[in-house]
């Protein structure tokens, strides 16, 4: 979802005639878009921000100042704090206001508070009336892959989890508006959209007919664009798969057979504690589900190691529950205590060094499935949109159906820039612990080695 915020600062920005520069040595705008769900995430940001702050003061003595930027959800929770710790900062706005950007931007221009000006950085970070959405322009070409927010914020307040206090209530787009939206992605070149929320499956936005509209129904018109081949989704909570999108996973086939749900822990006990709202049967009997919809599903999650009381059998449940479902990859991180999250009064904290080395048992096990998984696929050819380039001019990347990170080499140059943007057909070659070697596959009756499509 950062990644769709950043590109659309880039939209609002555009019209003031900002566009990208490859450092931050070559920008008069560094903007610093950051994430709030781990304390290692936000102090990156100030260790980032002292890195700037050297650039900043280098540019101040030539002839082209340089404006410092915070968005997101550190600058949501913390803007008065990061004024306050790093007074060079000329923007501090959340995830709710960046469409004010043209506007901040100028009135930054007016005030620039410079290195020394103390408490004088723009702050905007209240939760607007009115919708963001309503105020962007229309979103630019993403390339063959491309992101789309349909959902905002979350209303399941995990005991751990501060996305409700930086993001606000859940907040579901109208059908009209991502319809349109997604289109004009695929007019731009996209081939596969990622619809995005906090909990995305919560979708539930309004029909063109004034109804509501659910995630399976959204996924079912958005499958009939001409042109888009691929739909994913991310991130979604047990407790909003509903019947009918687990069916949708059989029945929709451009909608991708991957799908990350996280479960956190296999503890029912932790699970209380983290106020989930399911058990780890639930979640089991999900991933049965999905599995009898779409037997080649491949599954992702996450998980939180040492959550305020965890004991080490609550610890093996959830080593027994990934054992019984076999991801084909996972996230995993030590709990670590959110302000003015429910988690962070708890009592029964679990020592560093034990969350460490449950940790390192957790990542071990993911990586055993995660290999496993991967090595299935060795001699098979598979369909893969290469979206990005690769280490050498012949190279290109992209995914699989499966979400694998998959790299090929073509004979020449022309053949990989004909490739790139399209679904080809690949051998694999070899697996990797994090991706896929492959080879084209050609059509005999295509000319200069063309890459036959799907």
């Amino acid at each position: 979802m950062n990644v769709y915020d950043a590109a659309r600062m880039s939209d609002v920005l555009a019209p003031l005639g900002y566009r990208h520069v490859e450092t931050p040595q070559d920008a008069d705008l560094v903007i610093l878009n950051t994430c709030h769900i781990r304390e290692k995430a936000a102090e990156k940001v100030y260790s980032e921000l002292g890195r700037l702050r050297d650039l900043k003061q280098d540019r101040a003595e030539g002839k082209a100042p340089m404006m410092i930027g915070v968005a997101g959800c550190v600058a949501q929770a913390e803007g008065a704090e990061m004024v306050r710790r790093a007074p060079y900062v000329d923007l501090v706005f959340g995830p709710q206001t960046y469409h004010r950007l043209p506007e901040m931007v100028a009135r930054a221009t007016r005030e620039t508070s410079g290195l020394s000006g103390a408490g004088r950085g723009i702050i905007d970070t209240n939760f607007p009336v009115e919708q963001k959405f309503d105020f962007l322009p229309e979103a630019a070409s993403q390339g063959p892959s491309a992101f789309l927010t349909i959902q905002e914020g979350c209303d399941r307040f995990c005991a751990f989890c501060v996305v409700p206090y930086t993001r606000g209530a859940e907040y579901s787009r109208p059908v009209a508006e991502v319809l349109a939206e997604a289109r004009q992605l695929v007019c731009g070149g996209a081939r596969e959209i990622t619809l995005l929320g906090q909990n995305v499956n919560a979708y539930h936005g309004e029909s063109p007919s004034g109804g509501e509209w659910r995630l399976a129904a959204l996924v079912a018109e958005l499958a009939g664009i001409a042109g888009l081949e691929r739909i994913r989704y991310t991130t979604s909570h047990p407790r909003d798969m509903t019947r009918d999108l687990i069916t949708a996973h059989g029945e929709i086939d451009t909608l991708m057979p991957y799908l990350h749900l996280p479960v956190q822990s296999g503890s029912d006990d932790i699970l209380r504690a983290m106020n989930r709202q399911h058990t780890a049967h639930d979640y089991l009997n999900i991933i049965d589900g999905l599995r009898a919809a779409r037997p080649d599903i491949a599954l992702s999650s996450d998980f939180i190691v040492g959550h305020p009381g965890e004991t080490d059998a609550d610890f093996e449940a959830t080593m027994g529950l990934i054992r019984k479902v076999g991801y084909a990859q996972a996230y995993s991180f030590k709990y670590s205590p959110r302000p003015g999250t429910p988690a962070a009064a708890m009592e029964d904290a679990v020592p560093e060094d034990v969350k460490s080395e449950r940790l390192a048992r957790l990542q071990s096990l993911i990586n055993e499935q995660q290999v496993l998984f991967n090595e299935t696929f060795v001699g098979r050819t598979i369909p893969v949109l290469l979206d990005r380039l690769g280490r050498s001019d012949t190279q290109r990347a992209g995914r699989s159906p499966w979400m694998h990170s998959v790299h090929v080499d073509f004979d020449t140059l022309a053949a990989a820039t004909r490739a790139f943007g399209r679904t080809v057909e690949l051998q694999i070659l070899s697996a990797h612990p994090n991706s896929l070697a492959a080879t084209p596959v050609w059509d005999a009756g295509a000319t200069l080695q063309e890459p036959a499509t799907v």
